[in-house]
């Protein structure tokens, strides 16, 4: 399973079933789990923590060192989770002392040419389309797409189940449950779509619709668009979770469509 024109270093543990092609180059502090698959040419460095059924494609460089002037040699991880696919000359840096992690989570597919710098921490079932950029310290959510081209500003988080357009310039938070487009990024819509396509009903759909009007339809500023969504929404998962969201950023969220940057 293992080609001989690979070179591993004799102390990286390699999982029963993982096939690794020619020309793959794993350093000393890393582990591969179970049936995945290693293209040509990748270069898998120290601190990569691969989980079960992965397929990385050739090109790909996981796990190097972050691109920080601060980063002082310190050991840090890239962590990815289960059944996640990373494409073609994707690279993904290791994590500084802030975290000392990168994470990505299980049943991911992050397309060719993208970036993941180091702290980043991005959730499961995320799709980033090709030569999506990610600066450090980035927090996405579960269930985001990321549409080609974008790029993110460091310290930005996206909430779970959002859209990003292509080409987009991502300098503020992202709510969950959006859709961002335009520039500079606005509200675009919540991602109904993609809502449906994930098991959401039609009621709660129509919740986040609701809250997000108040929000960003409605040209209330945030404080009193939350203080208007938690008088007279009812409390639930979804609510709290856009609440919380928004009142926790500290880039500030996007705003609505003509309300400006």
């Amino acid at each position: 399973m293992i080609q001989p024109l690979a070179y591993i270093h004799p102390q990286a543990k390699i999982a029963e079933n993982v096939v690794i092609e020619p020309f793959v180059v794993i350093h000393k502090d890393v582990v591969i789990g179970e049936g995945t698959w290693i293209g040509s040419n990748v270069t898998i460095m120290d601190g990569a923590r691969i989980g079960k059924n992965c397929r990385i494609f050739p090109g790909a460089v996981i796990s190097g060192e972050p691109q920080d002037l601060k980063y002082a040699g310190e050991v840090t991880t890239a962590e990815i989770g289960d059944n996640t696919t990373i494409r073609e000359c994707v690279t993904v840096n290791r994590g500084t002392k802030d975290k000392w992690k990168t994470v990505i989570g299980s049943n991911c597919l992050i397309q060719a040419y993208s970036h993941i710098a180091h702290d980043c921490e991005v959730g499961d079932n995320c799709i980033f389309s090709n030569s999506t950029t990610l600066a450090g310290h980035i927090t996405i959510g579960n269930n985001v797409v990321l549409a080609g081209l974008v790029a993110i500003h460091q310290f930005v988080k996206v909430g779970s189940y959002a859209f990003v357009t292509g080409g987009s310039l991502v300098r503020k938070d992202v709510p969950p449950y959006v859709k961002a487009a335009r520039e500079p990024l606005s509200y675009a819509g919540i991602n109904s779509v993609g809502l449906r396509r994930r098991g959401f009903t039609n009621e709660q759909i129509d919740e986040i619709q609701e809250i997000y009007r108040v929000l960003f339809v409605k040209h209330n500023n945030v404080t009193k668009a939350l203080d208007i969504i938690e008088a007279e929404f009812k409390p639930t998962e979804i609510r709290d979770e856009i609440v919380d969201f928004i009142r926790n950023s500290n880039r500030g969220v996007m705003k609505g469509f003509g309300m400006g940057s």
